[in-house]
């Protein structure tokens, strides 16, 4: 299990450095939100992944605490999947109002002319 999240979020930060580093708006709108959802995996599994194991410990009892997971990080994921979110919305938003100042979609503003 650590080996095939450990390769998703390696692709997905490769993926997402990868089109972070292009001259459209778009696919850095687009490497951005990659980044951000290998970085809520990473956090995620930092967590430790277990299986059936409750996230929290029952009131009044002393428990065992490795069988359970700790509830943190899963909440900072789901705060970091909105705020990636209104992120993403954001700067399709600029990216539009971007591309009707200029007209086009370049980063710099500028079309690149091949010789």
């Amino acid at each position: 299990m650590e080996l095939i999240l450990s390769a998703g979020i390696g692709t997905l930060t490769a993926s997402g450095v990868y089109l972070l580093l292009r001259p459209r708006t778009y696919q850095v709108i687009i490497g951005l939100s990659l980044l951000s959802f290998a970085v809520n995996l990473f956090i995620f599994g930092m967590g430790r992944l277990r299986v059936n194991a409750p996230p929290i410990l029952d009131p009044g009892g002393v428990g065992d605490l490795a069988r359970y997971t700790d509830p943190v990080p899963q909440a900072l994921v789901l705060t970091a999947i909105v705020i990636g979110f209104a992120m993403t919305a954001l700067f399709l938003v600029v990216l539009l109002a971007s591309r009707g100042f200029t007209g086009t979609d370049h980063v710099d503003g500028r079309e690149q002319r091949g010789d």
